[in-house]
């Protein structure tokens, strides 16, 4: 007779209330940044009205309560959540897509949109998605230049082209 506990395997990581405490503090910071900032444009009542910085005052306010609220739950509650938020098999696969996006911002800063895409579609299908190189590089120039054509030529809605604007040439 086996154990039924035999199989299972222990998950690693940090626990859920951690997570739900960092995200609440992080609210919390971004409360405070959006209250101060509506304060320094006027969060007071004007003799025309509400100020430029009223609602978006408040809505800092209410940010920051619902932060602390949070925080002080997921801290100090008898009944926190002490399951793991993300073993580390999860969190390398969540990296694997939000890595490369980050990357991806970035290289539509030099390179612009339509190139980086291509570039991001191709090695995505390649690494992630295990197909060829010659697919991946068909379909990523094709969902390309199918964008250009709506955007660029369809619509007259010129898409960000970066530092190397290599399509000047075509007038675009």
């Amino acid at each position: 007779m086996t154990n039924k506990n035999e199989n299972v395997v222990e998950r690693k990581g940090v626990a859920t209330y951690k997570v739900e405490a960092l995200v609440a503090f992080l609210i919390l910071i971004l409360g405070i940044t959006v209250a101060s900032g509506s304060w320094k444009l006027g969060a007071g009542w004007t003799s025309d009205g509400p100020g430029s910085g009223y609602f978006p005052f408040y809505i800092g306010i209410l940010m920051c309560v619902a932060g602390l609220g949070v925080m002080f739950q997921a801290v100090f509650s008898k009944n926190k959540d002490t399951d793991i938020f993300v073993d580390n098999e999860q969190l390398k696969l969540v990296l694997s897509v939000f890595i490369p996006a980050c990357v991806y911002v970035l290289g539509v800063q030099f390179l612009g949109l339509y190139i980086a895409s291509a570039i991001y579609i191709a090695l995505f299908m390649v690494i992630l998605g295990k197909f060829s190189i010659f697919k991946s590089a068909f379909i990523s120039l094709a969902v390309v230049v199918m964008f250009f054509f709506m955007f660029e030529v369809w619509f007259k809605v010129p898409l960000f082209k970066g530092k190397f604007d290599l399509l000047s040439f075509l007038g675009y």
